[in-house]
């Protein structure tokens, strides 16, 4: 998975704000905050958006004092700003929304306009402000990539086109410039061109950084220094005419090796090749078919380039020299890549204009709308430092085409189409209001956004609680508003109406509920059935046609979870009352509940895949409606449910402090994780709902498939395999918890290794590695067992992923002896010496078992092996021997990288993000073939007995688009192909009345022939009988065995629409058509393909269907 960024932006012709505007701003907001928060944030968010855009950073960077000022001024407003929070976490008043919004601001001003000034003139490095314009173009496409480098950072780059600059090529700086940076044919860091276009010049510049071992935010910082180290850039930025085009890519490499040539963006020359129009693209996902589309369009690509990203460009320019606009040449090339994409594009010929293209699984791009261009990103959280604005595209329905224009502004400048070429006009219901900010998405100092939000997660619990707490005649009582609680609710329990709560949801949030419910039967004392059931058991085992007598308590994060939506739809139907806890506001769920719940502040983002945080506030919000809950029903007893509010009320700094164990934590892990293979996770009462939850959460980070079992019934099933054993134990008493100690003992005499969470104090616990907790309730110890998991999976995950190290650092070396330009024959002479330390520390960890857990055998003798021949006096000989394979030293090289790449992929944990989430393409295959199968003109070929296994996936889809041209199917007749004999297997409809000359002469000659050696679907007319048929080959391993003639009806005509796409979708003919026609009539007039016959379009010559547009 990678990321995709661009950057179009237009001179902001507003005046700078002036230090007396902002001052009366600020004095405004400060003065107001305690008597009128809801106009304190509106006057600091007018200042925020003074302070946008370049008027923003020339004010901010015109005085030296004015930014310390700023900052001190909202130093103060912070103060004012605590005070009123703290008044509304003691519940004295209700202006939660009011501290969010004063916040946000607060945020925006400090850590976004700041930020971005100083950034921005610090790249500027002195220029004039004529030049920030280009330079905070490339700070927001920077400061996008830092973000979305979750999603691969192993290399990035930017492209900075820069168009109307007014420069001289013969200006004797740029052309040294241009001497010394134009000739790098692997368009690597610091590459530059000169385009010359019909409409100027254009000027090329490109930035990358590619690193196999590194940290989050070491590329944007190599290129950071790059940019600002350019004097060639500088001085063309400074022009104050100059328009600037930023795309930008993070990369995490599927296709193509580690390098500054594989980085994105690329570029389309082509190597030893004429330059053709000037294109530069980006991608995200695979171009499964590249290999075929570069043999078959004759690409000429640099050995050295390998990733499959460099057929977008190349392609788009070699149509865009044929003739063809820019706009139109990408949407062909697009159209012939297979696979789930995401593509961004630029044509020198058309510098103000970005082409984006989108289609299969997964696939998502977001196009921010901001007060002087665009920002488009492959996450929201890309845009919003900028936008609140913005337009989601989708991938999945087709694919989807989206031209941006500069020249035009907001919606204006949007052009959406089909792959097909259909118009998709953009509304203003398109553009959707972002629901975070950066405030919510901001790392901070760690080194990974789990860490922070597990770190994050006593405020979640805090701010559960906020308000909601209150305190009479000395009890601290819960009390939850109308809208959480409706009084229709609390009415029929109180009338033992509802005698039965089930808490439901899917993975974590599920998990959550069944924290909620342990709860919820502790304070019930057994006066009303309570369970947990995921979502998808209840809705599909557990319906009765009257649900009115029981209540649902629907958990999820987001809102939008389908299988926990579609299951409160059921139940509501039948009559069942359902309050959510959910944390987004707005959100499906949230909507279709009789009660919303929220958690934190409504807005609680998660940024890493394994969500942490939202388990606590979902367990808070959940202890605090079963208090609800249980006092509505009037059950359980008033004292039990104050000693868990003062518990719950005290449970934030309990968690600080088991944040402070990391360390203890980390070395456990380190010592533990990287050398057990098996692991499972333990836990009995309430300390299973953790053994659950910290199972999923070792599962997503470490790649184990781990089970989560009940604490004595561990002993029964698989101690043989001496697993890892996290057992816990938090919040245990008196005989529970010697019993569990005892479990624990067996478990160690088994060679288990146990790691144990138990309260502080306990003495029970003599064998394995003890972790101890603060003693909280009983009901909440399962809250700590759950943080220690978390922070012992996300110290194991790094843990093992540092195990990658050695192998890491001498792939490394490997891919940059190779970009060096240094021969196979040259390199494979010191190859061995030159990785032989980072080598030595791998087979010193094999030795002390370190790879035991993750690494498989075969990938770890495989790397053994390669690793030998290179240290052969005679490598290439030794590996044609051990192969059998011929020996060159380029496939010697190519399997020690190859052997590495194996080794790396087992050990990678990449924590934020799901390692294989870069296969996506697989996901979108499948459902694309899933999507073709089900066509009716398919399941024709297939009802009569030519199976998937010999119908190719191009005969699928070419099937699929003349489904709309055919009108029904008459009938078949079926053949087998052996050699040169063709014989018929089966007929039916029409077919049986028929002769066929097959019958007496069994040599496959003629059209049956064509077929069969072409092995594509042809469309044709008999010569005898005029009858329509449609010929489809069967094939097994590349010959064909048997054809499918179908004897169909065509419709008469059909409209522009259908016409277009089963004509794109058939040899080609829509294209061919349309360039017959332009080269006599210089336009091609679409309307006329629905008056032209569907038979003429699809049998005639080219040549005789193009006489219907002749005037």
């Amino acid at each position: 998975m990678c990321g995709i960024i661009a950057v179009l932006s237009r001179r902001d012709g507003r005046t700078p704000p002036t230090a007396a505007e902002l001052w009366t701003l600020l004095a405004t907001a400060h003065d107001s905050v305690a008597t009128d928060p809801v106009g304190a944030a509106s006057a600091l968010t007018a200042v925020d958006k003074a302070l946008r855009g370049v008027p923003g950073v020339i004010a901010l960077t015109n005085e030296a004092e004015i930014v310390e000022s700023i900052i001190a001024a909202l130093a103060d407003i912070e103060g004012k700003v605590a005070e009123l929070e703290a008044e509304v976490e003691s519940g004295t008043r209700d202006d939660d929304a009011a501290v969010i919004a004063l916040r946000d601001a607060l945020w925006a001003i400090g850590c976004d306009r700041i930020r971005t000034a100083q950034e921005v003139h610090a790249l500027a490095d002195g220029a004039s402000e004529d030049s920030f314009n280009g330079y905070l173009s490339i700070q927001r496409a920077l400061s996008a990539l830092d973000r979305l480098e979750v999603r691969g950072r192993d290399s990035a780059g930017i492209h900075v086109m820069v168009s109307d600059h007014g420069i001289a090529v013969d200006d004797p700086f740029v052309a040294q410039q241009l001497s010394e940076r134009s000739n790098d044919a692997l368009f690597r860091s610091h590459s530059v061109r000169w385009v010359d276009t019909t409409s100027g010049p254009v000027l090329s510049f490109v930035y990358k950084a590619a690193a196999e071992i590194g940290e989050l935010g070491d590329n944007t910082a190599a290129i950071r220094q790059a940019v600002r180290n350019d004097g060639l850039l500088r001085a063309v930025l400074s022009s104050p005419t100059a328009v600037t085009a930023v795309l930008g890519h993070t990369r995490w490499a599927s296709i193509g090796v580690i390098s500054e040539a594989n980085a994105h963006p690329l570029n389309s020359e082509e190597h030893e090749a004429t330059a053709g129009p000037y294109v530069v693209g980006v991608l995200n996902g695979d171009v499964d078919n590249y290999a075929d589309l570069s043999r078959s369009f004759g690409l000429q690509i640099h050995h050295q380039i390998t990733t499959d990203a460099k057929v977008i460009p190349t392609m788009t320019s070699r149509r865009i020299g044929e003739g063809l606009d820019p706009v139109e040449a990408f949407r062909r090339s697009v159209n012939e890549f297979e696979g789930s994409v995401a593509i961004g594009a630029i044509a020198a010929d058309r510098p103000q204009r970005l082409m984006l293209a989108l289609r299969g699984s997964g696939q998502g791009m977001y196009v921010g709308i901001t007060e002087d261009g665009y920002i488009i990103a492959s996450e929201p959280y890309g845009v919003v430092e900028e936008t609140d604005r913005y337009m989601r595209l989708d991938g999945e329905a087709g694919g989807e085409i989206l031209v941006v224009d500069l020249n035009r502004a907001g919606l204006d400048g949007l052009h959406r189409r089909s792959y097909s070429g259909a118009e998709m006009p953009t509304q203003d219901d398109d553009v959707l209001s972002a629901e975070v900010t950066t405030r919510d998405i901001d790392r901070g100092d760690s080194p990974h956004y789990l860490l922070k939000e597990i770190q994050e997660s006593p405020r979640s619990f805090r701010r559960t609680l906020r308000g909601r707490i209150d305190e009479h005649d000395g009890t601290r009582v819960v009390k939850l508003p109308e809208s959480s609680v409706p009084t229709a609710v609390r009415e029929r329990l109180a009338a033992g109406h509802i005698s039965h709560v089930r808490v439901i949801g899917q993975g974590t949030a599920a998990v959550a509920g069944q924290g909620v419910a342990a709860i919820l039967r502790d304070l019930c004392e057994g006066d009303l059935d309570v369970d947990a059931v995921t979502a998808t058991e209840i809705s599909g085992f557990q319906l009765r046609a009257d649900m009115s007598d029981t209540l649902i308590v629907a958990v999820s994060q987001s809102g939008t979870t389908t299988d926990t939506n579609r299951t409160v739809d059921l139940l509501r139907s039948r009559g069942a009352p359902v309050i959510a806890i959910v944390n987004r506001r707005g959100s499906d769920l949230a909507v279709k509940a009789d009660g919303v719940v929220y958690t934190s502040d409504g807005r609680d983002v998660e940024m890493s895949v394994a969500s942490t945080k939202a388990f606590y506030a979902q367990v808070a919000a959940g202890a605090l409606l079963a208090c609800e809950i249980a006092t509505s029903a009037g059950v359980g007893n008033e004292r039990r449910r104050e000693r868990l509010i003062r518990s719950l009320q005290e449970m934030p700094l309990v968690m600080e402090k088991v944040l402070s164990l990391r360390s203890s934590i980390a070395e456990i892990a380190a010592a533990t994780a990287p050398s057990k293979r098996y692991w499972a996770v333990v836990g009995n009462g309430p300390n299973l709902v953790a053994a659950h939850e910290v199972r999923i959460k070792l599962s997503e980070l470490c790649y184990k498939s781990i089970a989560a079992d009940v604490t004595e019934d561990k002993k029964h099933i698989d101690l043989s395999s001496e697993p890892l054993i996290f057992v816990c134990a938090a919040g245990l008493q008196g005989s529970t918890a010697d019993d569990v100690a005892k479990e624990t003992a067996i478990f160690n005499a088994h060679k288990a290794t146990p790691i144990v969470v138990c309260d502080e104090g306990q003495t029970w616990f003599s064998v394995g590695m003890v972790i101890e907790v603060p003693v909280v309730d009983p009901a909440l110890g399962f809250i700590l067992s759950a943080m220690v998991g978390h922070l012992f999976g996300y110290e194991a995950a790094r843990a093992i992923d540092r195990s990658a190290l050695p192998l890491r650092a001498a792939r490394d070396v490997i891919e940059r002896s190779i970009e060096s330009d240094e021969t196979a024959d040259d390199l494979i002479v010191h190859l061995a010496e030159d990785i032989q330390v980072h080598i030595r520390d791998f087979e010193e960890g094999v030795r002390a078992q370190i790879y035991d857990g993750h690494l498989e055998a075969s990938t770890a003798v495989r790397v053994s092996s390669a690793i030998g021949f290179v240290r052969s006096r005679r490598p290439v000989e030794d590996f044609a021997i051990a192969t059998g394979n011929i020996g060159t030293p380029e496939l010697v090289i190519a399997e020690v990288v190859d052997a590495l790449s194996a080794a790396i992929d087992e050990l990678t944990r990449p924590i934020d993000a799901i390692k294989h989430q870069a296969k996506t393409v697989t996901v979108g295959i499948s459902r694309s073939d899933s999507d073709l199968v089900d066509n009716a003109l398919v399941q024709a070929v297939m009802s009569r007995g030519a199976g998937r296994d010999v119908v190719s996936y191009r005969s699928l889809k070419v099937l699929a688009a003349l489904d709309l041209a055919v009108a029904d199917v008459t009938g078949a007749t079926r053949y087998g192909i052996v050699g040169e004999s063709i014989s018929v297997v089966d007929r039916d409809g029409i077919a049986t009345t028929l002769s066929s000359r097959v019958d007496g002469d069994p040599a496959l000659t003629g059209t049956k022939r064509y077929v069969a050696e072409q092995r594509d679907v042809l469309v044709a007319r008999g010569r005898r009988d005029d009858r329509t048929v449609i010929l489809v080959p069967e094939t097994k391993a590349g010959v064909c065995t048997g054809l499918m003639l179908l004897h169909v009806n065509f419709h008469d005509h059909v409209s522009v629409d259908d016409a277009r796409t089963f004509l794109q979708g058939y040899d080609n003919r829509y294209e061919r058509l349309v360039d017959w026609v332009t080269e006599t009539e210089g336009a091609f007039d679409e309307a006329k393909l629905a008056e032209v016959s569907v038979a003429d379009l699809l049998i005639l010559p080219i040549s005789e269907t193009a006489n219907h547009w002749m005037s």
